[in-house]
Parts: C-alpha cells; structure tokens; sequence
C-alpha cells in the first residue's frame, strides 16, 4: 500500500515522506478498507509537531478517518461485507490507501454519498455529538459559545447548536472567516484577532452569563471561560490548539498548561459550574460503543441531510502536503480530505 508517513516532527512539508508499506491485517473483529478518501484533522497538526502525546512513535501513519470499500474481514466480524461502502474511523493509520477499523467504528453509506462529506461526518462530528449531546445536553434557550467555531468539529457544534434551540456566539481568529460563521447561523460572530475573546463576549451581548463553553484553545481560554459561565454552566475542554508552535519548546509548553489556573472543586461546587474533558482516542479505547452509537446517529443524519458537513477542501494525493500546510496556519473553515 501506499501512505503518508510522518517522518520527523517539523511544521514544514519535509515532515511528510509517500512510502510503499506492506498491507495491514486485519484482526479478529477488524476490517481492511481499500481508502478512497481520507480526512485530515487539526490532532494531526498536533502530532506533527510532536505535540500529541497519544500519536504512535515515528515513523508513524496518521490519520483517523476514512471513506472506501472494505477488501477483506477479520475473523468474527459480523454485520459487514466485503464490497460494502463505509465511513469509519481509525486508530491512526488512515493517510494509507489500505486502512485498519473496527466493527464499532464503522458505518456502511450510501454509493453516491460524497465520499467528502462523509469523511467530515466521522472524526468531527462525532466528536461534537458526543459532546453537544451525551456530555451537555444541549436545551432550547441555552446561550453557547464555540471557539473556532469555522473548523470541523466547531461548525459541526454550531449546526447541533442552532438545531437545538441555542443562541450561538462563535469565535475565531482570522477576520475572513466571519462571513464564513454568518453563513453557519452564528447569533453572534466574534473575531478575535483584535481583541481578547471574553472582551468581544462582553460588547456583542454579554450582559447575561454563558450556559455552555465548547473550547477547543485550551490554556487561558480556559479560565476565562469559566468566569463567563452562570450557574448550571458547563465548559468542555477538548483540544490545546494554543500549544501550537510550542513543539520543542519546553517554556511555551509549560506556560499554556498553567494558564488554564486550578480550578478547585470547592470553587465549582460553590458556583455549580462543571468542567468537562473530552479526548475522543480514549472513549474509543475504553468505550466502544459510544463511538458506535455516535457514528451511527451522525451518519443517519447526515445521510438524511438534517447534518450538513462543510467541506473547505476536496483534494488528489498529489497536494496533500498544500492541505496539510492550510490546516496548520488555519487558513480553512471546514472539513480538509484527500482523494487518492
């Protein structure tokens, strides 16, 4: 097979080599899929950079989502077929044309669903189902606010947001991509590029507390986010973008993982505010059948269209590395997949 590997920790192309790799096997209660397509994801960006803990040791083939047909089953797995067109998501491996899934992680879709948006509907919107939905909860009313909120797993919170009822206030850091959250159905699109985020808050309508914090910036963002936040409020924490840049860079490391301060559970308990962490590799490690249950109310609902997957993106293997080079300056707003 064929596959992108992950060489070196760089922020540059050379990061990246193509190699001709044995196919993969696959287990008991596994399957091969030949890729057709595969996604990229802001965790990749990370773990180039080396700052991804979870990530396999290099040289290493990421990847976590993938659209193909499955070319051959692993012993006890019931309820696919070869032939079978599916989306599914991987524990790495998936910048490969042969890819290894699990029965939970796998879903069969249509033939003539865009292989795009399918691949958007795996890693990102199961992430923000699971914690729009499972973790929150979101009611009709709630006031929500969703940092970078023009990615894939913020533009998929802003649509499970706006469907649930909520009022939505959207963050991002480049001012071209305000349009981008208008269109989105933000309420209130806060570009932060010129002002610290919890100052827009408080001018576009900040007269009242936040109920919901999806944040993905981790560090400061964090604390502020916490004193924004009324009573019932409940902040999820599911990413460390602000550790961006910091690969080798011990000091800057440590600055972020301190600026998110110490909250005491006294202080939570007294305020009844939660905070919440979601890392998605561990749910699909340790709980299966979330991930099952997730990716298959996504898919439904995409399929049906009441979930609409942004695609920024749609390119050949050959520009893999000018995808992979947009999504780390985050110059996208939306899903990024490349087509082999």
């Amino acid at each position: 097979m064929n596959a992108f590997v992950l060489v070196k920790h760089s922020d540059g192309p050379q990061a990246f080599e193509l190699r001709e790799l044995d196919d993969p096997e696959p287990g008991k209660g596994e399957a091969r899929i030949a890729v057709d397509t595969f996604g990229l994801n802001f965790a990749d960006v990370m773990a180039s950079l080396g700052l991804y803990r979870d990530a396999p040791p290099l040289p290493a083939v990421l990847g976590y989502d993938v659209v193909g047909r499955i070319d051959k089953l692993g012993i006890g797995l019931k309820g696919f077929r070869e032939g079978m067109r599916v989306v599914a998501m991987t524990r790495f491996g998936g910048y490969a044309t042969e890819a290894i899934a699990t029965s939970n992680g796998m879903c069969e879709i249509p033939d003539d669903f865009d292989a795009a948006s399918a691949t958007a509907l795996s890693t990102q919107f199961v992430t923000a189902w699971y914690a729009a939905k499972e973790m929150i909860c979101l009611q009709a009313g709630d006031r929500v606010l969703i940092h970078a909120a023009a990615g894939g797993v913020g533009g998929a919170l802003v649509q499970i947001a706006k469907q649930s009822g909520c009022t939505v206030f959207g963050t991002t850091g480049s001012a071209w991509k305000m349009k981008h959250l208008e269109e989105l159905g933000v309420d209130y699109p806060l570009c932060t590029a010129a002002q610290d985020f919890e100052k827009a808050y408080r001018s576009a309508d900040g007269t009242k507390p936040l109920d919901v914090i999806f944040d993905s910036i981790g560090g400061a963002s964090v604390r502020k986010g916490l004193r924004l936040l009324g009573s019932g409020g409940r902040l999820v924490s599911y990413g460390v973008a602000d550790m961006m840049g910091g690969a080798h860079n011990l000091p800057r490391s440590l600055r972020t993982i301190l600026s998110f301060g110490f909250p005491h559970p006294v202080f939570l308990l007294m305020q009844s505010k939660s905070l919440i962490g979601v890392n998605m590799l561990r749910i699909a490690d340790d709980r299966p059948d979330i991930i099952r249950r997730c990716l298959k109310e996504v898919v439904a609902r995409g399929v049906k269209g009441d979930l609409r997957p942004v695609v920024d993106k749609a390119l050949s293997s050959c520009e893999f590395a000018r995808g992979f080079e947009s999504l780390r300056k985050r110059e996208t707003a939306g899903k990024v997949t490349v087509h082999w």
